[in-house]
């Protein structure tokens, strides 16, 4: 994934804001990978993924439509927040620990993300 910018966190979250309270930690889980996978098709081809962008967190979540940005003392807005920063804080725990061989290869949340990828049956943390 490309570096994660303030506009990439605010543009996740007014994403996050479009789905179901229930169904927000997935999405949030959801569109770091799909930047991330957005950004190694744009390494390998050159181009930008058809559906997920230039492999920024912001064109994921462009991709997906967004709601207007809200205060950030609104409560929705904020749990959003929380969720994409806590995905992004296990993505990239998960990748060092990949890299260090302490964790096998990353298990895609919809088997639709990835040819062949399978569901990580992964729980919101505590």
């Amino acid at each position: 994934m490309r570096p994660v910018l303030h506009t990439d966190l605010i543009t996740a979250a007014s994403a996050l804001l479009t789905v179901p309270r229930g169904q927000r930690w997935r999405a949030a889980r959801d569109l770091v990978m799909q930047a991330d996978a957005a950004d190694r098709y744009r390494q390998r081809t050159g181009k930008a993924h058809a559906d997920w962008g230039n492999g920024t967190l912001m064109a994921a979540a462009l991709a997906r439509g967004v709601a207007p940005e809200r205060r950030p003392d609104d409560p929705d807005y904020a749990e959003a927040l929380i969720l994409v920063l806590e995905a992004l804080r296990i993505w990239r725990l998960r990748k060092r620990l990949r890299r260090e061989g302490r964790l096998g290869p990353l298990r895609f949340s919809a088997p639709e993300m990835m040819p062949g990828g399978d569901a990580a049956g992964e729980s919101r943390p505590a």
